[in-house]
């Protein structure tokens, strides 16, 4: 039985496509007035997402080819979860060396969101890390093209502001510190 008058009884569930990264689900579902319908979404495992500061509070930016947009993009180091690992911090972590080959002194948790919740099932943990250093070589992942780059704070604030900074993820995470982190009240932020 719903426990709230506008759920949907979903009746029938299966993957229509699955590819590396995601899978495209189609329910067969009953809204609440009756009807029967289908409704498909993307499912893909949870991301995490780190704004990661310098010791100078700079940030260590990424630019990335997208091929869904046909351009580079300018943001902050984001992936996917894996089955194995231990928690969320973990998962950021791995994904600051990857993509930047970056260690944090300290790593914090920002937000959770879920992005696109009228189309995919999809939810993004953001995170803040200070005190990152480069400790090693990126390793990449076969399909990413990344090219590692800092900026002051203020510059990818108005990069977010001029329309340059488009990943959403990216102006997401960067208006939330600004407007909500945890340096806010000191000034920093």
């Amino acid at each position: 039985m719903p426990t709230d008058s506008l759920e949907w009884d979903t009746r029938d569930r299966r993957v229509a496509y699955s590819c590396p990264g995601f899978d495209v689900v189609n329910e067969s579902v009953r809204l609440p007035d009756g009807t029967e319908t289908d409704f498909d979404y993307l499912s893909e495992p949870a991301s995490v997402c780190i704004l990661p500061l310098t010791p100078d509070g700079d940030v260590v930016c990424i630019d990335e080819w997208r091929q869904a947009v046909s351009r580079v993009s300018h943001g902050l180091p984001v992936g996917g979860t894996e089955p194995e690992d231990d928690d969320l911090e973990a998962a950021a972590r791995r994904e600051l060396a990857e993509e930047t080959g970056h260690e944090a002194d300290e790593l914090d948790p920002l937000v959770t969101v879920e992005p696109a919740n009228g189309i995919a099932d999809a939810v993004l943990h953001l995170f803040v890390a200070r005190g990152c250093r480069p400790t090693a070589e990126q390793r990449l992942d076969h399909n990413e093209s990344i090219r590692v780059r800092t900026r002051s704070l203020e510059a990818l604030t108005d990069a977010v502001a001029d329309g340059e900074v488009r990943d959403g993820r990216t102006v997401l995470a960067l208006s939330y510190y600004r407007l909500f982190g945890p340096d806010r009240d000191s000034g920093e932020a």
